[in-house]
C-alpha cells in the first residue's frame, strides 16, 4: 500500500509541485494585501460607516475566499511533496528552516484572522503602524523559505 502511494506521488511530482507553487502565490498575495487593508481601515474609515462595512466585507472575502483555501492547498501539496520519495532529505538544515518559516507564516495567517474579528466586533486597538510593521513578517519568512529551498544548505 505504501509503495502504491509513493509511486503515485512520484508520478505526479511535477503536477503537485506546480499546484504547490500556484497555491503559495495565491496565499502570499492575500498575506501581503490583508494587512494593507487593515492599515487603510484603521486610518481612513470611521467605525459603523458604510465604508466600514465595505472594508469588513472585503477583508472577510479575502481571508475566507482566497487566503484560507490557498493556505490549505499550500499545506496539502507541500506535504505531498514532503512525502514524495527523494524530494526532502531531513538530514540537511534547509527543510527545517523552511518548515519553521511555513509554521511562522501559518501563525501570521491566523493572527490576521484574529485581527479581522476585532474589526468585525469594533474592538481593534491597533494603529496603522502596527499593521505596516507586521506586514514585514511574511516578507522575512518568504525570504527564509525561498532561500532555503533554492540554496538547500
Amino acid at each position: 500500500m505504501l509503495e502504491t502511494i509513493t509511486d503515485f506521488l512520484a508520478d505526479w511530482y511535477l503536477v503537485t509541485k506546480s499546484l504547490h507553487v500556484v497555491s503559495v502565490i495565491s496565499w502570499m498575495a492575500g498575506i501581503f494585501y490583508l494587512p494593507r487593508l487593515f492599515v487603510y481601515h484603521v486610518e481612513q474609515v470611521q467605525a459603523g460607516s458604510a465604508t466600514d462595512t465595505m472594508f469588513q466585507t472585503m477583508e472577510r472575502r479575502l481571508l475566507r475566499g482566497i487566503m484560507n483555501p490557498a493556505m490549505i492547498a499550500t499545506w496539502v501539496f507541500g506535504l505531498a511533496l514532503v512525502f514524495t520519495p527523494g524530494v526532502v532529505d531531513w538530514s540537511f538544515v534547509w527543510p527545517w528552516f523552511k518548515a519553521g518559516a511555513v509554521l511562522g507564516m501559518t501563525w501570521f495567517h491566523h493572527w490576521l484572522g484574529l485581527r479581522r474579528k476585532e474589526f468585525l466586533s469594533g474592538t481593534n486597538s491597533r494603529a496603522g503602524r502596527t499593521y505596516r510593521l507586521m506586514n514585514e513578517v511574511p516578507t522575512i519568512l518568504m525570504l527564509v523559505i525561498v532561500f532555503s529551498v533554492i540554496m538547500r544548505w
